[in-house]
């Protein structure tokens, strides 16, 4: 440490997903002491931002609430750029951390590069190869891993789609994922604190005895006939008197108003609030399979045993697919309803997802990390 000079980070993010793969990277990084770690949120999301860093310990140190209602891509993008210019104006950081693939990772970035600022990239390297899906977040993803000088890739794939891009191997450090981090953290909390997540004590009453199918779905893709044909699947996998569907809604208009229509009044269908980082975690451990169409919880799931059946084309996390935690299945109602069906019916074809190793990570990505920054 002698004579070494103490470098100001500043971790920048604004969505939940974020705020979970990221905060046991800022316990780690402020425990350093070669750093002086700044935690700037422009909360893209609001509620559901402010519930992982009220669990994980963690007040910004500049909160840029920059949220609006029915935001379009382009007026989030030109907020940003305007906020957080300024910022890292005023803040002067050796270096910038951004995560992932959202809005506020892609104008970090750009921001940091306009000033010539270094970026790091956790969760670099993820490509499903087609800029519409996902969309928008294959194009952000891209233009931060062209703009980062050090990219922490999940897995070894995530790296090797980096070297095909021409990013030198040098700066290219395989860390897994660091949502496989806080998921232990999180168990462990849960386990040492039963009362916080007490509020599915009825839930799990409810299915108690039932095979618990958990669903999650959000992304634009899926928006009008997607969310139609998932909403009409879920219905006809909760006509089985075996199963409950436990389902917290996003609360954007193009996913609530559909499954209000299709499911709203259905007695076995659990249709709930968006939940909170703990909740949630219960929930994967109460559940009997996953049906998403979510990113993270393809690596999330895998961890606690539980098979995901993802509800889309593509995939950027392609492990889980080659490893066999995953499935990709679409959005097509009759497919789903058929995947779902053969893992409810066929115990073999459960345990074999259920068992199979979790290609995301050992819980020790953000040491990597913070060994590497500081290097």
């Amino acid at each position: 440490m002698m004579g070494k000079q103490v470098q100001r980070i500043l971790v920048v993010f604004g969505t939940r997903p974020e705020a979970i793969k990221l905060f046991p990277l800022i316990h780690a990084l402020r425990a350093h002491p070669g750093f002086d770690t700044r935690v700037v949120v422009t909360a893209q999301h609001r509620e559901m931002l402010d519930q992982v860093l009220e669990f994980a310990g963690i007040v910004p140190d500049i909160d840029l609430d920059i949220m609006t209602t029915g935001q379009s891509l382009d007026g989030l993008t030109a907020r940003l750029l305007d906020e957080l210019g300024p910022v890292f104006d005023r803040e002067k950081p050796d270096r910038v951390v951004v995560q992932g693939d959202t809005a506020t990772a892609m104008v970090a970035a750009l921001a940091a590069y306009y000033r010539k600022v270094p970026v790091a990239h956790v969760e670099a390297g993820l490509r499903s190869h087609d800029i519409y899906h996902p969309w928008p977040e294959e194009v952000n993803r891209k233009i931060v891993g062209s703009i980062a000088d050090l990219h922490f890739a999940p897995t070894r794939t995530a790296a090797d789609a980096l070297l095909a891009e021409n990013v030198p191997a040098t700066r290219i450090l395989v860390t897994g994922n660091t949502v496989i981090d806080a998921l232990h953290m999180a168990r462990e909390r849960i386990a040492a604190e039963p009362g916080r997540t007490r509020a599915l004590d009825t839930l799990a009453d409810r299915f108690a005895g039932k095979r618990v199918v958990l669903v999650t779905t959000h992304r634009r893709e899926n928006f009008g006939g997607g969310m139609e044909s998932i909403a009409r699947a879920i219905a006809r996998i909760a006509a089985r008197d075996d199963v409950g569907v436990i389902f917290p809604v996003h609360p954007n208009p193009q996913v609530r108003s559909v499954m209000d229509a299709i499911l709203g009044d259905n007695p076995r269908v659990a249709m709930i609030a968006p939940q909170d980082y703990p909740h949630f975690v219960r929930l994967l451990d109460l559940c009997h399979l996953v049906l998403t169409d979510s990113g993270g919880v393809q690596e999330e799931a895998p961890g606690l045993g539980k098979p995901v059946l993802v509800m889309r084309e593509t995939t950027e996390r392609p492990e889980g697919v080659m490893a066999g935690t995953a499935k990709l299945i679409g959005s097509d109602e009759d497919r789903i309803v058929a995947e779902v069906t053969q893992l409810l019916n066929d115990p073999t074809a459960h345990a074999a997802m259920a068992r199979a190793h979790n290609p995301f990570g050992d819980g020790h990505a953000s040491a990597r990390i913070v060994e590497t920054l500081y290097a």
